[in-house]
């Protein structure tokens, strides 16, 4: 699975300006945001869709969420707000 292109990314702009909405993060690339120093987000694409990878709630590794839909996209901003609201875990 490789890393999102600009095609998929502009397929997903709208869930980009929620997600560059969250202060706690920064987009260090189109695409792929970081918290504090540590990646914590960023997209893959292939033939079953577009995939973001989230920072897993343990801290370790990436948890993998289908965002072409609108259930999944959703899904991710919901993560995005409940992992940014953790002050000072796994950081």
């Amino acid at each position: 699975m490789k890393h999102a292109g600009a095609q998929a990314l502009d397929r997903l702009e709208p869930l980009l300006e929620k997600i560059r909405a969250v202060r706690t993060l920064k987009e260090k690339s189109r695409g792929v945001f970081y918290r504090r120093s540590r990646a914590f987000l960023h997209f893959h694409e292939d033939r079953a869709g577009i995939f973001a990878d989230i920072r897993a709630e343990d801290g370790e590794g990436f948890d993998r969420l289908k965002v072409d839909e609108a259930a999944g996209a959703e899904a991710l901003i919901a993560r995005v707000s409940e992992l940014t609201a953790q002050v000072g875990t796994h950081d």
